[in-house]
């Protein structure tokens, strides 16, 4: 056969009928009926039928019969109509086959360890070592098709608006930026190392020095930090900076890239503006800067009410909030909630039922009838509604209702699963106080530049200190991080300073930074903008590796190709790696 695919198998139709075709591709399966052969011929584009009839063709059928699963194949025929009363109009190509007058078999296949159809899903273990398999499932093509096109309409969207594609270095040097960096070693320079970069954020920052303007690049950022549904070792980031733009500015860029791309992939419209909600306001709100705004069941303060009660436990609490789910459960389900709070971390959870009688609970006896009546105006709670209230410190509240208010979502089922609501959460803290190491952190990264309201506080209450940031919020998801930009040194220098960086290693560190910063440095702002979970959300998935081509399992291995995997002792030396350290450290871990 001279092999040449005319078509791909998900484009024929009842247009093609009596047309001379060849296709190529894997037998997703074979069927043998009475005597004639039917074969679903698949490739990323689709099904289609190919017939082998001995009637027509004795040699073809011959060979036909000895095809199996993921064979592939070459068939050479003519386009004709399926029979009356046997279309499949589940399939793009469910009017047609074709009826095979050559067969070309280019590869066999052994018997594949898993499933390469949508409807059987193997465990993620399988599906990781089989990854080439796994891809060829429809569903995993039309998640790489998704993700191109994604690529594309941003992409577009950029170019239209002027910015410059520009790649920034793999092999950069190790700066702090809230993970683990990974480390390579330099053969050329014995006992240095390189690191893997986490971002692009200095050297995107350097770009806006050097008068590129307006830059953007599909990034690969690794992090050795522990791995979750939308984490990995490696992901890819949409990577923006813009010169001489406000934080408005950079967020109706970023709205309308995403609103490009939702049209271009999805043919959604967005037309509504992006929410935008202060970090506190998220905070008192919703219990979480991460807010799915798809529903309600908002965080009530009702502290100032209760305290006027005879309830020990919310008259001492710092802080009482509940929730009205407007729904009557039952005790059981009562109990179920109270546990689950008390797993994420809550001394446990009160409830009041609303009936014809007013409030009903074991604790309602403690509240007074004008205490309950204030309760139900704040809460409009009407008959049939449970109120569930967490009494706590306001951070410990925050984050036992954001949970709940979770569960509720999931287990009520009150939102459409094809919602997509964006929103800004802005005026965020500059910094956070981790009381594990009774030090300051910085809440995002330390090249943000403080509000200027602000600036006087750095030293004397950092606490108090807002800044520049903003995040870009999807269903409950974060997709984005991003702030305008410290260009002033000697603010940096302070900023530094209470995070714990002295002057002399901030220079070691960022040296190269703060120099570019002395020859004049445009205001700049940007964002960077997480591509598998955008992705991961057009496809209706939470999990990132979905979407990823490779992805590596929750060790960070990856067991396709067997990595991270040993390396010979020859290469180590060249490395001015001594392998018995390695030893030693592996024994350690064992222990």
């Amino acid at each position: 056969m001279n092999l040449k695919r005319t078509n791909t198998c998900g484009e024929l139709g009842k247009k093609d009928i009596k047309k001379a075709v060849c296709l190529s591709g894997w037998v997703q399966s074979s069927r043998d009926h009475g005597g004639i052969i039917f074969i679903d011929l698949r490739d990323r584009h689709g099904l289609t039928q190919a017939v082998f009839d001995p009637k027509h063709d004795k040699k073809t059928h011959k060979e036909a019969e000895s095809l199996r699963r993921e064979d592939v194949i070459s068939v050479k025929g003519k386009v004709r109509a399926r029979g009356k009363g046997l279309e499949n109009p589940n399939l793009k190509t469910g009017e047609i086959e074709v009826l095979a007058d050559e067969l070309e078999i280019l590869s066999r296949a052994d018997t594949p360890p898993l499933e390469v159809e949508d409807r059987v899903e193997s465990g993620e273990e399988i599906r990781l070592k089989y990854r080439f398999l796994d891809l060829r499932r429809p569903k995993m093509q039309r998640h790489l098709l998704i993700r191109h096109k994604a690529a594309q309409a941003a992409r577009e969207y950029l170019n239209k608006n002027n910015f410059l594609e520009i790649e920034t270095p793999i092999l950069v040097r190790a700066t702090p930026e809230g993970a683990r960096d990974y480390i390579v070693p330099s053969r050329v320079n014995p006992g240095k190392f390189y690191a893997l970069p986490q971002s692009p954020q200095l050297y995107k920052q350097i770009l806006m020095v050097s008068g590129c303007d307006r830059y953007y690049q599909f990034a690969r950022c690794l992090r050795d930090e522990d791995l979750r549904a939308d984490r990995q070792p490696e992901h890819t980031q949409i990577d923006l900076e813009m010169s001489f733009v406000t934080q408005e500015d950079v967020l109706e860029m970023v709205e309308g890239l995403y609103k490009h791309m939702m049209k271009q992939v999805l043919n959604i419209d967005i037309k509504y503006k992006f929410s935008r909600l202060s970090h506190a306001e998220a905070i008192g709100r919703f219990g979480t800067d991460k807010p799915d705004l798809r529903f309600g069941l908002e965080l009530i303060d009702v502290t100032d009410i209760v305290k006027n009660s005879d309830f020990e436990v919310f008259k001492k609490a710092e802080q009482v909030k509940c929730i009205n789910p407007e729904k009557d459960f039952s005790r059981n389900e009562l109990d179920s909630y109270i546990s689950f709070c008390q797993q994420n971390g809550a001394k446990g959870m009160a409830w009041m039922k609303v009936t014809d009688r007013g409030l009903e609970s074991s604790i309602v006896k403690f509240f007074n009838s004008n205490v309950q009546k204030k309760i139900l105006e704040k809460t409009k709670a009407k008959k049939g509604s449970t109120l569930m209230f967490i009494a706590d410190n306001p951070k410990a509240v925050a984050a036992v209702l954001d949970k709940l208010r979770l569960k509720l979502r999931d287990d009520l089922k009150i939102i459409n699963g094809n919602d997509f609501k964006f929103c800004w959460v802005v005026d965020f803290p500059l910094f956070e106080w981790d009381e594990e190491n009774g030090i300051w952190k910085a809440s995002h990264h330390i090249f943000t530049a403080p509000k200027k309201e602000h600036l006087h506080l750095l030293e004397k209450d950092p606490g108090k200190v807002y800044a520049d940031l903003y995040d870009l919020v999807l269903n409950g998801l974060e997709l984005g991080s991003g702030s305008i930009r410290e260009t002033n040194t000697e603010t940096q220098e302070k900023v530094m300073k209470v995070v714990g960086i002295k002057k002399e290693e901030a220079h070691k560190k960022f040296g190269f930074l703060m120099d570019a910063f002395k020859y004049g440095t445009p205001p700049h702002g940007g964002i960077g903008l997480g591509f598998d979970r955008i992705v991961a959300l057009m496809c209706g998935y939470n999990d990132i590796r979905e979407v990823i081509a490779f992805p590596k399992n929750k060790n960070a291995e990856c067991p396709m190709d067997g990595s991270p995997s040993d390396v010979p002792d020859e290469q180590l030396k060249e490395l001015h790696i001594k392998s018995d350290l390695v030893e030693l450290f592996t024994l350690h871990q064992g222990l």
